[in-house]
């Protein structure tokens, strides 16, 4: 058990778990771009983790970047996505795969798929390392799911509780 800010946190999965399905998401995307070079856009800051070691596995070129969004307050997703910076490169013509620490509601992603919309992007790919697919309900395809959990509120490897959690190399689920 873990303890942040006031709440308890018990092990969930293993940062041997998280690098398995990361390289299993590499995989299929070496195999997917093996002909062009993807724009890999990381969505922070929850996903700089996922990014750095997604990036570690990948075998093909490609190009990085980043754009912070928000839409959590504490341990409650507010439903209203705020873009908090964006990315200034040309994506026109471009393979865009946004990186995702977690897919749950899927707000976050609807609005990215908006933004690349108007920039005109030739194929904009999602990937995310964990998907709570019991709340999930747009129509967005993912593309590179990593791992499926429960509708749970987790932290560590990227997530966080209030500012916490972040740097932690497991998974931590709330404790009831």
């Amino acid at each position: 058990m873990i303890q942040l800010h006031n709440k308890s946190f018990e092990p969930f999965i293993s940062a041997e778990e998280i690098d398995f399905a990361l390289v299993n998401m590499a995989k299929q995307m070496d195999d997917d771009f093996f002909d062009e070079i993807p724009v890999f856009v990381g969505v922070l800051n929850g996903a700089f983790m996922v990014m750095a070691d997604l990036m570690k596995h990948y075998r093909g070129m490609c190009e990085v970047s980043f754009v912070k969004m928000s839409s959590y307050e504490g341990t409650k997703s507010t439903n209203e996505v705020k873009q908090l910076i964006g990315l200034n490169q040309n994506l026109e013509g471009r393979t865009v795969v946004v990186v995702e620490d977690i897919v749950d509601t899927g707000n976050t992603i609807e609005e990215l798929k908006a933004i690349f919309k108007e920039k005109k992007v030739k194929h904009f790919k999602i990937a995310t390392l964990f998907l709570k697919q019991d709340v999930y309900k747009k129509d967005i395809k993912l593309d590179y799911v990593g791992i499926r959990i429960p509708d749970k509120f987790i932290v560590g490897y990227g997530l966080d509780y209030d500012g916490l959690g972040r740097n932690l190399s497991d998974v931590y689920q709330l404790a009831e």
